[in-house]
């Protein structure tokens, strides 16, 4: 019985260990990657807003309406769609002038702002001296981007898994070691790029000769945490 008493407290121990030694986390290596693709704009977002004074609200906004209604009207000549055109914001304010400590109402300004996406950029400096001349009073934040932004997403993501890949193949080799298995990865939104705004303000007295427009090129990047188990 002794015996027996001995031979499975033996296989109880024998089945510890090796349970543990099963269960027992791989070595590992987690890196980061990044990837980055470039590309020409072939797109463009422009914000353009009216704005209109009169001593009376009613008369403010009629004269702000009249004028969003013209730049529309003059954005529709260059084929751009209703579906690229959306209003942003619409606004009306009291104005005052101060003296001597007090303020005394001067009347009322309307202001409309809209935004309108142009894809066909050859013709963005002609709709930029269109929309002056036709009523618009401020032009700002003139934004580049690309259709196929979600494809060359994708390729930047696939950049950056090589790139993390590389890396924890050059990691294990040092250790004398391989890369087994890729246990995580995990895709990081800090640091990711979105397209590089060309930022512009300009109020209007009048529509200037030509608008030229440079829109450069476009850099989208990704990052990955990637996390391999090493042999």
């Amino acid at each position: 019985m002794k015996s027996i008493a001995i031979m499975v407290l033996s296989l109880a121990l024998w089945s510890s260990a090796a349970f543990a030694q099963a269960s027992a986390e791989p070595p590992q290596v987690i890196v980061t990657g990044e990837g980055q693709v470039t590309a020409t704009p072939d797109q463009a977002w422009i914000t353009i807003g009216s704005e209109s004074r009169a001593k009376v609200s009613k008369e403010a906004q009629q004269r702000n309406a009249e004028a969003m209604t013209a730049v529309q009207q003059r954005i529709a000549t260059f084929g751009i769609p209703k579906e690229a055109i959306r209003t942003t914001a619409i606004d009306l304010q009291m104005e005052f002038d101060y003296s001597n400590g007090k303020q005394t109402p001067r009347g009322y300004v309307a202001r409309n702002t809209i935004q309108v996406r142009v894809d066909d950029l050859a013709r963005l400096g002609d709709v930029l001296d269109a929309v002056v001349g036709s009523g618009a009073s401020t032009i700002h934040g003139l934004r580049f981007d690309v259709k196929q932004r979600e494809q060359l997403e994708l390729s930047a993501l696939q950049a950056a898994v090589k790139q993390a890949m590389a890396k924890a193949q050059a990691l294990a080799s040092g250790a004398g070691r391989a890369v087994d298995r890729v246990i995580k990865i995990e895709e990081s939104f800090a640091g990711q790029d979105g397209p590089r705004p060309m930022m512009m303000e300009r109020s209007f007295a009048k529509a200037d000769a030509s608008t030229p427009v440079a829109a450069g090129e476009l850099e989208i990047r990704a990052q990955v945490r990637l996390t391999v188990a090493i042999k």
